[in-house]
């Protein structure tokens, strides 16, 4: 039975935490720096004083108990809130009066945003972190950044999204081919052709979005060579065999006399704002609030 008046520390939860992603309690003080006894008499106490066996032992392999893997997510969660509090307090310490770490993706509108955010709070200090998707999703969970926008998710576990903008898809496809008479193409003309998309392990949000899309509009995906940078795969469009490519403008494009750029009737791709759930901290209330001031017709946040 739990002890209610059991006083549970930071540095047990951590050990605890380490524990259980590394598979081992040897593992788990190689990680944290210190010895291995000093884990294992921490996570005994914390079982004490918690009143249950977070941990299933043998000879052999150490893994979570029942109680230990519906632990495992509070304590996160716990040293997650920590750790913001520790740099809200670093931050005061130093005189700032507020920071937002900000992960970003590469986008005009991005620009405009941060504009916007400097008119909104003109003393707010913006840290920007350019991180691949799974890590900005990460560095949110922990602590590490306020906030972090993201493409093409539709859920992202123990956040929320918040959705800030829709872009249109570009389709290259050969110049000679029928279909690059028109302006607008929908996947059900291209259905037909092969499609250059990237291997799903290197944007499956991207990817399953696209995917989805053909299937929905009841296309199964013929799948061409796959993309590899957005160069190389429309050089490749222009000299190879027909074949189609889609993708969402992030720059300057290419001019080759091959290729055309054509828009994607639907669907578009939606950039959404990953925060932590419950009230937003002063620095995301200023960011929601310029996202407002660009686009007054979208829905507030509390």
């Amino acid at each position: 039975m739990m002890n209610r008046g059991a006083r549970v520390e930071l540095r047990q939860l951590r050990y605890f935490v380490a524990v259980a992603e590394e598979g081992g309690f040897g593992r788990a003080a190689e990680r944290l720096h210190i010895v291995q006894a000093a884990v294992s008499q921490q996570v005994a106490r914390l079982e004490r004083e918690l009143g249950v066996v977070l941990f299933e032992r043998s000879t052999r392999r150490v893994r979570l108990s029942g109680a230990g893997e519906r632990l495992l997510p509070e304590a996160r969660a716990v040293l997650a809130a920590a750790e913001r509090t520790r740099r809200v307090a670093a931050d005061l310490a130093a005189g700032e009066e507020a920071v937002l770490r900000l992960g970003i993706v590469h986008n005009e509108r991005v620009h405009r945003l941060l504009n916007e955010l400097a008119a909104v709070a003109p003393r707010l200090r913006v840290r920007l972190h350019r991180l691949g998707p799974d890590e900005r999703l990460a560095a949110v969970r922990s602590g590490e950044l306020e906030a972090a926008l993201v493409r093409a998710l539709s859920a992202a576990p123990g956040l929320e999204l918040l959705p800030v903008w829709e872009d249109p898809l570009l389709v290259a496809l050969p110049a000679g081919h029928a279909l690059s008479a028109d302006p607008v193409l929908s996947l059900e003309q291209l259905g037909g052709l092969p499609l250059r998309l990237a291997p799903r392990d290197g944007n499956p949000a991207f990817h399953d979005l696209i995917v989805g899309a053909l299937r929905e509009a009841g296309v199964e995906p013929r799948l061409g060579p796959p993309f590899t940078t957005l160069l190389d795969t429309l050089t490749a469009i222009g000299l190879g065999e027909p074949s189609w490519t889609v993708f969402y403008h992030v720059g300057e494009l290419p001019a080759l006399p091959r290729v055309v750029i054509r828009a994607l009737a639907a669907p578009t791709l939606t950039t959404s704002l990953a925060v932590p759930p419950g009230p937003p901290a002063p620095a995301l209330r200023h960011l929601l609030q310029a996202i407002t001031d660009l686009d007054p017709a979208r829905p507030t946040w509390t």
